[in-house]
Order: structure tokens, then sequence, then C-alpha cells
């Protein structure tokens, strides 16, 4: 009898790994099969040559933002309109704007910061905005928006 149940307790937590496993793997799938077909847009465009990273941006429009170099070597991000597949992708030099360390400087400058969840890059109505997440000291949840280009604040949403 203790074998029988020893048996079931392990079958249970495998089952519970592989499901987890399973199903993070289809939860995952929608965005990495955006980034790729936006990294081969880009590169078939030649708008770069050379992928260093790339993802989501989800706003009132979702974006896959690409960043990486072309063929003059200047490292760029290049957004790519998931909602309008026919939209013309813009484009940005990234040393026009302020940095992902300088934004986040910005954006947790004067808050009690656990911990920077990320920085990423995106379009919204205004311009081109770094959106910086991060977890405060108590865990509440705060997303602040850095327009790109001077570094001034956009938006704040905190303690979620």
């Amino acid at each position: 009898m203790k074998n029988w149940i020893k048996f079931f307790s392990v079958f249970l937590v495998i089952l519970a790994v592989v499901l987890t496993a399973i199903i993070t793997f289809i939860a995952y799938l929608p965005f990495s099969s955006a980034t790729s077909k936006a990294e081969k847009a880009v590169l078939s465009d030649q708008l770069i040559t050379e992928v260093s990273d790339s993802y989501v941006y989800n706003s009132k429009t979702s974006y896959v933002t690409v960043i990486g170099k072309d063929q003059d070597n200047k490292k760029l991000a290049v957004f790519k309109n998931e909602d309008d597949p026919q939209a013309k992708m813009q484009k940005v030099e990234l040393k026009k704007g302020i940095s992902k360390k300088e934004a986040i400087k910005i954006a947790t400058k004067d808050q009690k910061v656990k911990k920077v969840m990320h920085a990423r890059l995106g379009v919204e109505k205004p311009g081109i905005v770094w959106e910086v997440t991060f977890k405060s000291t108590d865990d509440k949840l705060n997303y602040v928006y850095i327009m790109f280009d001077d570094g001034q604040w956009w938006k704040k949403i905190t303690n979620l």
C-alpha cells in the first residue's frame, strides 16, 4: 500500500510539471511567432542586417520592436505594426534618444524600487517611448513611460 501512495504521489508531481511546461510553451507561441515574422520582415526589407533583440510591445496598437544594426553599423530600433501588417515600419537610430539605462534611471528616480522588470521601446500616440516596469518595495507594480527623444515623462501608472 505504501508503494502505491509513493507511486501516485510521484506520478502526480511529474504530471503537474509536464502540464505546466506544455501550457507555458503553448502560451508563448503567439509572441514567438510574431517576433520571428517581424525579424524576417525587417531583414528582408534590409532595414537591419543583424538582429540583436526583439520583443512585443502592447498598447492600443501592438508592435514588435526589432533592435539591431544596419549596413552602416548604426544601432536601430524598427517597429512593425502587428494590427496593420500593411503599415510602413518605423525606425529610429538609438543614439538619437535616451538609452535604456537612462530611461530606467529617470523612471525610478525618487522611487523605492525592489526590482526593475523590464524596459521596452515602443510606439505611442505622442511618439516613441520607453516603457519601464518595476516593482516597488511594497510589491506594487509600476509603469512609467519616458519619451525617447528628450527623457521627459509621458505617463505614469503606479501602485497596481
